[in-house]
């Protein structure tokens, strides 16, 4: 099984904000990663639009041939603009309004109920649904009771631990995705994933089906080129 590589576009998004136009052009830039090789497109739109727009996923969404994935903390907003633009994934991130990037997973236990609501929406509407989640075993046992279709493992201490060299660190992670695929859950894994610690990290996670990959990859891309990276992930994410 190769596992895919969907490429969070955010960062593409903040430096065309950044000066008030166009470029670079974020629809022409999902069609080139996708040209490329990616198995994916990801977004994370924010309430106040700071990078991602809410109209980008409506404009995403005829261009995006491989699979789409709209992550976001699902307030009402963010749930119409999903259930609107019907992607093929939404992942379910509980970021506050003001933080700079996601920073911690679901309590799948204290927020059962909410969880389990908001997932019944997406997935009756036929969206596969994923939820972020901090590699813990009674957090995957919570995301089990809550109906979601994935999680996606929180892999920031990993990532740290690993550029430290505790490759130890990993095993959290192993022990997750195992609890996972035993109650039938599929098993994504994204932040702060970079060239360094894809091939160790998908090599060692049994049945990892996806990675979400954004800031190290278009910072990678500034020196080696954006299709060069691309191909280069999907060559360390081989079996």
């Amino acid at each position: 099984m190769t596992t895919k590589l969907s490429v969070n576009i955010n960062k593409i998004a903040t430096l065309r904000n950044s000066r008030g136009g166009d470029v670079p052009n974020l629809i022409k830039f999902a069609k080139d990663v996708q040209n490329y090789g990616a198995q994916g497109i990801t977004i994370h739109p924010r309430p106040d639009e700071r990078h991602i727009r809410y109209q980008d996923a409506r404009d995403l969404k005829p261009i995006v041939h491989t699979e789409y994935n709209i992550e976001g903390n699902p307030i009402q907003k963010f749930m119409d603009l999903v259930l609107e633009v019907q992607p093929t994934q939404v992942t379910l991130v509980p970021d506050a309004v003001d933080a700079i990037t996601s920073n911690a997973g679901w309590n799948t236990i204290k927020h059962k109920d909410f969880l389990t609501e908001v997932i019944a929406e997406f997935k009756n509407n036929g969206i596969r649904t994923s939820i972020f989640v901090d590699p813990v075993l009674e957090m995957i046992d919570g995301a089990k009771a809550v109906g979601t279709d994935r999680i996606e493992l929180y892999t920031e201490e990993f990532a740290h631990q690993y550029s430290l060299g505790n490759k130890k660190a990993i095993q959290p992670y192993i022990d997750c995705a195992v609890r996972s695929n035993e109650l039938g859950i599929g098993v994504n894994a994204g932040h702060d994933l970079s060239l360094d610690n894809i091939q160790f990290f998908a090599k060692e996670i049994p049945a990892l089906l996806e990675v979400s990959i954004g800031h190290a990859l278009i910072a990678e891309s500034l020196y080696l080129g954006v299709e060069n990276v691309v191909n280069m992930y999907l060559n360390k994410l081989k079996r």
